[in-house]
């Protein structure tokens, strides 16, 4: 009988769970808030840039600089919503509505296992730091034909990481 009600305990425990998932979730929303708003304010520059026709020297720099740092915040928060729903669905219970009416899953969010719940977050995280990178490389001045080189070596092997991620769990 005791041992019943430590495994009830303990099995009942995973509900714990619903702490990440919900903080999960509000915090993706705060980023997706913010992004957009970051979107919102680059507008805004751009709109005034042209109605004052005043264009700042390094008008185009900050211009790309708002976007892109709003697709990193997108893509972080799109972590933070496969992360929920991945715990919830290994933790908690499979999420039913996710199903069409033929009960068959919609492979986006689905997750099986902590190995697919690793593998669909650790892609995003990468593409979070591609798109880091390229908002650096939009603000760093090239001086000499050895930097220039060095953006073409960092952006082949950037191509060559992302070609490999792409066959990350693909059948051969």
């Amino acid at each position: 009988m005791l041992e019943n009600i430590f495994e009830s305990t303990l099995w009942s425990s995973r509900f714990v769970i619903i702490l990440a998932v919900v903080f999960g979730l509000i915090g993706a929303v705060v980023l997706f808030v913010v992004a957009s708003f970051d979107i919102y304010d680059t507008v805004v520059y751009v709109l005034n840039s042209y109605f004052t026709h005043v264009h700042p020297e390094n008008f185009h720099e900050v211009v790309i600089g708002g976007i892109i740092g709003a697709v990193d915040l997108y893509l972080i928060g799109v972590v933070m919503v496969i992360f929920s729903f991945g715990l919830y669905e290994l933790f908690i219970s499979e999420i039913d509505v996710a199903r069409d009416e033929n009960g068959e899953e919609n492979q986006l969010l689905a997750i099986h296992s902590l190995d697919q719940l690793k593998d669909k977050i650790s892609k995003v995280i990468v593409m979070v730091l591609v798109v880091g990178f390229f908002q650096k490389v939009g603000h760093t001045s090239y001086n000499n034909s050895l930097d220039l080189f060095y953006l073409a070596l960092s952006i082949a092997a950037i191509s060559v990481g992302l070609y490999f991620l792409s066959k990350v769990g693909k059948a051969h």
